[in-house]
């Protein structure tokens, strides 16, 4: 995305694109990992963002993200080399917004 001044202050934004028209969050990569991961995510509107962890009995094992972010398309790595192998779910949620994935980590 670039940003140009018109003038008078004023600003186009040259790639409209960058800005996502819905949620979603993608399957994080790679999958099976050890020790660390990408997890993508796009959100449409500024909205505080959670993604956990959980194992699968349901517990809390980790918060990858716990802050307010502006609309974009983000990434993030997720370090895993304190828990054991198996298989997790990942969950992101927003004030509109849940979804969950499946991740397996194998040492």
């Amino acid at each position: 995305m670039s940003i140009r001044c018109i003038r008078d202050g004023a600003t186009a934004i040259e790639d409209a694109e960058e800005f996502p028209g819905e949620y979603s969050l993608s399957q994080n990569y790679p999958n099976p990992f050890n020790p660390s991961t990408i997890i993508n995510y796009s959100i449409p509107k500024a909205s505080f963002v959670t993604i956990r962890v959980y194992d699968v009995l349901g517990k809390d094992v980790a918060t990858v993200v716990d802050e307010y972010k502006p609309i974009g398309k983000y990434s993030v790595k997720f370090d895993a080399s304190k828990l054991t192998s198996g298989n997790y779910f990942y969950r992101i949620q927003t004030s509109n917004y849940s979804e969950t994935k499946k991740l397996i980590l194998m040492k």
